[in-house]
Protein backbone atom coordinates (compact mmCIF):
# COMPACT_ATOMS: atom_id res chain seq x y z
CA UNK A 1 0.00 0.00 0.00
CA UNK A 2 1.20 3.90 -0.94
CA UNK A 3 1.79 5.66 1.63
CA UNK A 4 -0.66 8.15 3.02
CA UNK A 5 1.62 10.14 4.12
CA UNK A 6 3.28 10.91 7.68
CA UNK A 7 1.57 10.72 10.80
CA UNK A 8 3.61 12.90 13.89
CA UNK A 9 1.84 11.24 17.29
CA UNK A 10 3.62 12.59 20.24
CA UNK A 11 3.06 10.84 23.65
CA UNK A 12 3.79 7.81 21.72
CA UNK A 13 5.21 5.49 24.44
CA UNK A 14 2.07 4.03 25.73
CA UNK A 15 -1.71 3.84 26.38
CA UNK A 16 -3.56 5.84 24.11
CA UNK A 17 -0.91 7.39 22.43
CA UNK A 18 0.73 4.14 21.43
CA UNK A 19 -2.35 2.80 20.32
CA UNK A 20 -2.94 5.87 17.96
CA UNK A 21 0.81 5.29 15.86
CA UNK A 22 0.06 1.78 15.45
CA UNK A 23 -3.80 2.19 13.84
CA UNK A 24 -2.56 5.20 11.80
CA UNK A 25 0.19 2.37 10.78
CA UNK A 26 -2.86 0.10 9.98
CA UNK A 27 -4.38 2.37 7.75
CA UNK A 28 -1.20 2.92 5.54
CA UNK A 29 0.49 6.23 7.17
CA UNK A 30 3.96 6.42 7.78
CA UNK A 31 4.56 6.84 11.65
CA UNK A 32 6.68 10.11 13.41
CA UNK A 33 6.83 8.60 16.98
CA UNK A 34 8.12 11.39 19.98
CA UNK A 35 7.87 11.47 23.89
CA UNK A 36 9.92 12.36 26.65
CA UNK A 37 13.39 11.20 27.07
CA UNK A 38 11.99 8.93 29.86
CA UNK A 39 9.82 7.04 27.60
CA UNK A 40 11.95 6.69 24.82
CA UNK A 41 13.05 2.93 25.23
CA UNK A 42 9.26 2.11 25.03
CA UNK A 43 8.90 4.27 22.03
CA UNK A 44 11.41 2.63 20.52
CA UNK A 45 9.63 -0.53 21.18
CA UNK A 46 6.18 0.85 19.55
CA UNK A 47 8.78 1.61 16.95
CA UNK A 48 8.84 -1.91 16.30
CA UNK A 49 5.34 -2.81 16.40
CA UNK A 50 4.32 -0.38 13.99
CA UNK A 51 7.23 -1.84 11.51
CA UNK A 52 5.35 -4.98 11.91
CA UNK A 53 2.34 -3.49 9.51
CA UNK A 54 5.22 -2.71 6.76
CA UNK A 55 5.28 0.99 7.20
CA UNK A 56 8.29 3.30 7.53
CA UNK A 57 8.40 4.56 11.03
CA UNK A 58 10.81 7.14 12.68
CA UNK A 59 11.64 8.51 16.59
CA UNK A 60 12.20 11.73 17.20
CA UNK A 61 14.43 12.15 20.22
CA UNK A 62 12.77 15.79 21.32
CA UNK A 63 11.08 16.77 24.57
CA UNK A 64 7.50 18.14 23.72
CA UNK A 65 7.26 19.80 26.94
CA UNK A 66 8.60 23.52 25.40
CA UNK A 67 7.09 25.19 22.94
CA UNK A 68 10.88 25.62 20.94
CA UNK A 69 10.79 22.10 20.54
CA UNK A 70 7.36 21.83 18.43
CA UNK A 71 9.09 23.98 15.68
CA UNK A 72 11.88 21.72 15.53
CA UNK A 73 9.58 18.67 15.75
CA UNK A 74 7.72 19.08 12.75
CA UNK A 75 10.62 20.45 10.78
CA UNK A 76 12.81 17.21 12.17
CA UNK A 77 10.07 14.90 11.24
CA UNK A 78 10.02 15.48 7.63
CA UNK A 79 13.80 16.25 7.28
CA UNK A 80 14.50 13.00 8.89
CA UNK A 81 12.36 10.85 6.97
CA UNK A 82 13.33 12.87 3.66
CA UNK A 83 17.33 11.93 4.51
CA UNK A 84 17.12 8.55 6.41
CA UNK A 85 13.60 7.15 5.01
CA UNK A 86 11.52 8.57 2.24
CA UNK A 87 12.78 11.57 0.22
CA UNK A 88 9.19 12.25 -0.42
CA UNK A 89 7.64 12.61 2.53
CA UNK A 90 4.87 14.47 3.73
CA UNK A 91 3.20 15.37 7.03
CA UNK A 92 -0.39 14.79 6.46
CA UNK A 93 -1.18 14.32 10.27
CA UNK A 94 -0.27 15.77 13.04
CA UNK A 95 -1.49 14.16 16.36
CA UNK A 96 -0.82 16.12 19.52
CA UNK A 97 -1.48 13.73 21.81
CA UNK A 98 1.49 14.35 24.76
CA UNK A 99 -0.69 15.09 27.98
CA UNK A 100 -0.14 15.12 32.00
CA UNK A 101 -2.51 14.89 34.82
CA UNK A 102 -2.05 15.83 38.19
CA UNK A 103 -4.77 16.17 41.05
CA UNK A 104 -5.21 19.02 42.41
CA UNK A 105 -8.37 21.13 43.91
CA UNK A 106 -9.17 24.77 44.34
CA UNK A 107 -7.60 24.88 47.41
CA UNK A 108 -4.23 23.09 46.91
CA UNK A 109 -3.77 24.45 43.34
CA UNK A 110 -0.28 25.48 43.14
CA UNK A 111 1.90 27.46 40.38
CA UNK A 112 4.03 24.35 39.83
CA UNK A 113 0.67 22.21 39.33
CA UNK A 114 -0.84 25.17 36.41
CA UNK A 115 1.95 25.87 34.99
CA UNK A 116 2.79 22.29 34.03
CA UNK A 117 -0.62 21.34 33.00
CA UNK A 118 -0.99 24.65 30.72
CA UNK A 119 2.78 24.11 29.72
CA UNK A 120 2.24 20.81 28.24
CA UNK A 121 -1.85 19.81 27.82
CA UNK A 122 -2.14 22.99 26.43
CA UNK A 123 1.06 25.28 24.90
CA UNK A 124 2.07 21.65 23.63
CA UNK A 125 -0.92 21.44 21.46
CA UNK A 126 -0.65 25.46 20.56
CA UNK A 127 2.81 24.75 18.92
CA UNK A 128 1.95 21.48 17.67
CA UNK A 129 -1.13 22.96 15.49
CA UNK A 130 1.28 25.69 14.81
CA UNK A 131 4.46 23.99 13.58
CA UNK A 132 2.46 21.13 11.83
CA UNK A 133 0.26 23.51 10.10
CA UNK A 134 3.50 26.02 8.68
CA UNK A 135 4.87 22.36 7.08
CA UNK A 136 1.41 21.92 5.78
CA UNK A 137 0.79 25.10 4.31
CA UNK A 138 4.25 24.43 3.14
CA UNK A 139 3.59 21.74 1.43
CA UNK A 140 0.35 22.73 -0.13
CA UNK A 141 -1.51 19.58 0.15
CA UNK A 142 -3.80 20.35 3.32
CA UNK A 143 -3.46 17.70 6.22
CA UNK A 144 -5.37 17.07 9.33
CA UNK A 145 -4.24 18.98 12.89
CA UNK A 146 -5.77 16.57 15.97
CA UNK A 147 -5.34 17.27 19.81
CA UNK A 148 -6.00 14.75 22.76
CA UNK A 149 -8.42 16.67 24.85
CA UNK A 150 -11.15 15.51 27.65
CA UNK A 151 -14.61 14.68 29.13
CA UNK A 152 -12.50 17.01 31.86
CA UNK A 153 -12.00 19.55 29.07
CA UNK A 154 -16.66 19.48 28.78
CA UNK A 155 -17.23 19.48 32.36
CA UNK A 156 -14.71 20.47 34.68
CA UNK A 157 -14.05 17.86 37.37
CA UNK A 158 -13.79 17.83 41.10
CA UNK A 159 -10.02 17.89 42.14
CA UNK A 160 -8.44 18.12 38.73
CA UNK A 161 -8.97 21.79 38.49
CA UNK A 162 -5.64 22.57 36.59
CA UNK A 163 -6.26 19.21 34.26
CA UNK A 164 -9.78 20.30 33.27
CA UNK A 165 -8.61 24.43 32.49
CA UNK A 166 -5.79 22.98 30.37
CA UNK A 167 -8.33 20.71 28.22
CA UNK A 168 -11.07 23.35 27.75
CA UNK A 169 -7.84 25.45 26.39
CA UNK A 170 -7.61 22.39 23.94
CA UNK A 171 -10.95 22.81 22.92
CA UNK A 172 -10.51 26.38 22.18
CA UNK A 173 -7.73 26.02 20.14
CA UNK A 174 -9.53 23.41 18.20
CA UNK A 175 -12.03 26.20 17.56
CA UNK A 176 -9.62 29.08 16.40
CA UNK A 177 -7.18 26.71 14.53
CA UNK A 178 -9.93 25.46 12.47
CA UNK A 179 -11.70 29.04 11.42
CA UNK A 180 -8.02 29.93 10.40
CA UNK A 181 -6.65 27.39 8.85
CA UNK A 182 -9.66 26.00 6.27
CA UNK A 183 -8.25 27.91 3.64
CA UNK A 184 -5.47 25.81 3.46
CA UNK A 185 -7.79 22.59 3.49
CA UNK A 186 -6.30 21.85 6.93
CA UNK A 187 -8.82 20.64 9.24
CA UNK A 188 -8.37 20.64 13.08
CA UNK A 189 -10.32 18.58 15.72
CA UNK A 190 -9.59 17.16 19.20
CA UNK A 191 -10.84 14.12 20.41
CA UNK A 192 -12.08 13.71 24.20
CA UNK A 193 -12.00 10.15 25.92
CA UNK A 194 -13.76 10.09 28.88
CA UNK A 195 -12.20 7.33 31.66
CA UNK A 196 -9.79 4.71 29.52
CA UNK A 197 -8.24 2.22 30.80
CA UNK A 198 -4.85 3.53 30.99
CA UNK A 199 -1.79 3.74 33.46
CA UNK A 200 -3.03 7.32 33.15
CA UNK A 201 -6.66 5.94 35.03
CA UNK A 202 -4.95 3.44 37.73
CA UNK A 203 -3.00 6.46 38.90
CA UNK A 204 -6.12 8.50 39.56
CA UNK A 205 -7.66 5.95 41.19
CA UNK A 206 -4.69 5.06 43.24
CA UNK A 207 -4.48 8.29 44.31
CA UNK A 208 -7.72 8.46 45.78
CA UNK A 209 -8.60 7.60 49.39
CA UNK A 210 -10.38 4.29 48.50
CA UNK A 211 -9.00 2.96 45.54
CA UNK A 212 -11.66 -0.01 45.48
CA UNK A 213 -14.62 2.87 46.19
CA UNK A 214 -13.53 5.19 43.42
CA UNK A 215 -13.00 2.08 41.23
CA UNK A 216 -16.66 1.60 41.80
CA UNK A 217 -17.78 4.95 41.41
CA UNK A 218 -15.89 5.72 38.17
CA UNK A 219 -17.87 2.69 36.85
CA UNK A 220 -21.18 3.98 38.36
CA UNK A 221 -21.00 7.17 36.59
CA UNK A 222 -20.07 5.58 33.31
CA UNK A 223 -23.61 4.23 31.39
CA UNK A 224 -21.85 1.48 29.54
CA UNK A 225 -20.72 0.22 33.12
CA UNK A 226 -16.61 -0.02 32.07
CA UNK A 227 -13.65 1.84 30.94
CA UNK A 228 -12.92 2.29 27.46
CA UNK A 229 -9.95 1.26 25.73
CA UNK A 230 -6.76 2.74 24.44
CA UNK A 231 -8.05 0.73 20.74
CA UNK A 232 -11.38 2.73 21.18
CA UNK A 233 -10.24 6.19 20.98
CA UNK A 234 -7.41 4.84 18.11
CA UNK A 235 -10.32 4.21 16.00
CA UNK A 236 -11.84 7.37 16.59
CA UNK A 237 -8.63 9.49 15.59
CA UNK A 238 -8.19 6.76 12.57
CA UNK A 239 -11.68 8.12 11.54
CA UNK A 240 -11.14 12.08 12.10
CA UNK A 241 -8.01 11.74 10.00
CA UNK A 242 -9.62 9.52 7.53
CA UNK A 243 -11.09 10.75 3.51
CA UNK A 244 -14.42 10.05 5.42
CA UNK A 245 -14.06 12.78 8.02
CA UNK A 246 -12.86 15.70 5.39
CA UNK A 247 -15.73 18.31 6.07
CA UNK A 248 -15.64 17.69 9.84
CA UNK A 249 -13.37 20.69 11.43
CA UNK A 250 -13.64 22.48 14.82
CA UNK A 251 -15.23 19.73 16.68
CA UNK A 252 -14.18 18.39 19.96
CA UNK A 253 -15.39 14.38 19.34
CA UNK A 254 -16.15 12.66 23.31
CA UNK A 255 -15.75 9.16 23.99
CA UNK A 256 -16.98 8.58 26.98
CA UNK A 257 -19.66 5.49 27.53
CA UNK A 258 -22.37 7.83 27.76
CA UNK A 259 -20.07 9.79 31.32
CA UNK A 260 -20.73 13.07 29.57
CA UNK A 261 -23.42 13.88 26.74
CA UNK A 262 -22.92 16.98 24.54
Amino acid sequence: MASLGVALVTGAGGGIGRAIALRLAKDGFDIALNDIHASLPKVEAVRQEVSQFGRKTSVLKASPLTWPTKKRLARWSIKHFASNVDRAARLSQMVANAGILRADGILDASNESWDQHLAVNAKGVLFCFKYGAKQMITQGRGGRLLAAASTSGMQGNLGLISYSASKFAVRGIVHAAAQELAPYSITANGYAPGPIDTNMMAQVVEASANPEEEQEEQFRTIPLRRYGSPDEVAGLVSYLASRDASFITGQTVSINGGRILT
